[in-house]
């Protein structure tokens, strides 16, 4: 079973090593939501909703410990020096 939301453009299980060599599997979710409460487009509730998704995947699926949201590369502003 594959994640799959309207919010969410791609979403693929990950496996983690952590700082003690252990591992862990992460779900990684791609969105172009706005993710930043600073952004001017972002709306709370699209973000929860894609939240809520995430953790009743992990719940149901079992295939990974954790998730995360991250909006696309290209969506990324450049640091700030």
């Amino acid at each position: 079973m594959t994640f799959a939301h309207p919010l969410a453009r791609a979403a693929r299980v990950w496996t983690a090593a952590g700082v003690d060599e252990g591992e862990q599997r992460v779900l990684v979710i791609v969105t172009t939501i706005p993710l930043d409460p600073g952004h001017k487009g972002y709306k709370k509730s699209l973000v929860e909703k894609l939240t809520r998704a995430a953790r009743d995947y992990l719940k149901d699926s079992k295939e990974a410990g954790s998730f995360i949201l991250i909006n696309r590369l290209r969506d990324w502003a450049p640091l700030k020096a």
